[in-house]
């Protein structure tokens, strides 16, 4: 078998009865029967046909050329259906030789099959040809305010790169109003945020312009701090300290406080205040205490203080026999206490117990002021100086004097 596959006399043998068996295999229908029938021809439509533009790319920008077109194909049916399903073909506008301005320009054609007609809609547009330049601009950061925490507040935007190159028509230069670049964020904000942001060319009525950007992101940082202030705390008393007691000091652990919230709202606030009951403090006491603040205060720290009471207990002591003494009596007068008898009072002291020990009847004044009267019988105000670490109360408070003129 290989030596008969290596004679070219068999290979010829060979493809001589395929010939024939292909040929017997054709149908006959008489003389006038047709074995190979021209293409019929057929129309298509192609549509969303691609238009490519050749024009000066470095210098000018065309505006109005439309991105597709339709196409429809007339022709042998075999080279449509090829055409349509291959689409190897190319809408084109030549703009090569354009000078700037508003011109009609007519679409074109090319490697589609000669034995075709093809028909373009729209066979013409109006497009504009402009000078391109390139111009630097400053970027804007723009963010949402309502995204920042409340309790804090944001600092001026950083933007890096601070400008960006932006290339176009002219007349599209000539409207950018708005260069900016968008923070895109979605949750709350309470620390410095740094992130990428598109930028945005937008005309006086915030429309986006069709030019590039160079660099088309950029990063944007916006500084958040929170708005905090410290003030004093104030002590502030409640009630009356019980019978036998007095506050002798009440003190803080810390002394002030630091709290957030608007700007303006601690522009406004001085102090905040720990409020101490004094009304059922009987003894030495430390106790811990919520430092208290106004309903537009969004924090405070700390928030709980040591108070430390100091008390002292009160005793009650009566001191008897303090003489009364007679001042600014005129002259040539002569006075005598006729009441109370024995021209003495009696003092019932209230004060702490080591106050109190060191209380002796030498330690008051009891005097009577008769300066400006005349001769006669006069009831006159009782006086009475004393220490300043107790409290005192006369058993009585008037005193009855008669005046004899000596003269």
């Amino acid at each position: 078998m290989d030596k008969w596959m290596d004679n070219p006399w068999f290979i010829k043998i060979i493809a001589l009865l395929l010939a024939v068996l292909l040929y017997s295999s054709v149908p006959h229908t008489g003389k006038n029967s047709i074995t190979n029938v021209p293409g019929e021809q057929s129309t298509a439509t192609i549509e969303n046909v691609p238009v490519k533009v050749y024009y000066d790319t470095e210098n000018l920008v065309v505006e109005g050329i439309p991105n597709t077109v339709d196409v429809k194909i007339e022709g042998p049916i075999t080279h449509v259906q090829t055409a349509k399903a291959l689409r190897n073909f190319e809408v084109f506008i030549d703009l090569t030789d354009a000078k700037v301005g508003m011109q009609k320009v007519t679409l074109q054609i090319e490697d589609l099959s000669d034995k075709l007609k093809a028909t373009i809609n729209p066979k013409s547009v109006t497009i504009t040809v402009q000078e391109k330049i390139t111009k630097e601009f400053n970027v804007e950061a723009e963010f949402n305010s309502d995204l920042i925490e409340e309790g804090f507040s944001a600092g001026q935007p950083v933007v890096e790169p601070k400008k960006v190159s932006i290339t176009g028509a002219k007349s599209e230069i000539e409207q950018i109003t708005y260069v900016k670049a968008v923070l895109e964020e979605k949750d709350k904000l309470k620390e410095t945020v740094t992130k990428e942001a598109a930028v945005q060319v937008l005309d006086k009525d915030l429309n986006k312009l069709k030019v590039e950007v160079k660099p088309e992101t950029v990063k944007v940082k916006i500084p958040i701090k929170e708005n905090s202030k410290t003030v004093p705390i104030k002590i502030v008393e409640k009630g009356s300290p019980p019978s036998g007691v007095t506050i002798e000091s009440i003190t803080l652990d810390t002394k002030e406080a630091k709290i957030t919230g608007d700007e303006e709202v601690l522009k406004n606030t001085e102090s905040v205040r720990v409020e101490v009951d004094i009304s059922k403090i009987t003894d030495n006491t430390t106790i811990e205490l919520p430092v208290i603040i106004s309903n537009d205060i969004i924090k405070v720290s700390p928030q709980m203080v040591k108070v430390t009471i100091e008390v002292s207990k009160q005793e009650e002591k009566t001191v008897s026999g303090i003489p009364i003494t007679i001042r600014g009596l005129g002259q040539n007068l002569t006075a005598e206490i006729t009441e109370p008898s024995g021209a003495t009072i009696d003092l019932v002291l209230n004060g702490s117990s080591d106050a109190l020990k060191e209380i002796e009847t030498g330690s008051f004044n009891a005097y009577v002021d008769l300066a400006n009267l005349e001769e006669g019988s006069h009831e006159v105000q009782i006086n009475v100086e004393g220490p300043t670490n107790i409290n005192w109360k006369a058993e009585q408070s008037t005193a009855t004097i008669t005046i004899t003129n000596n003269a």
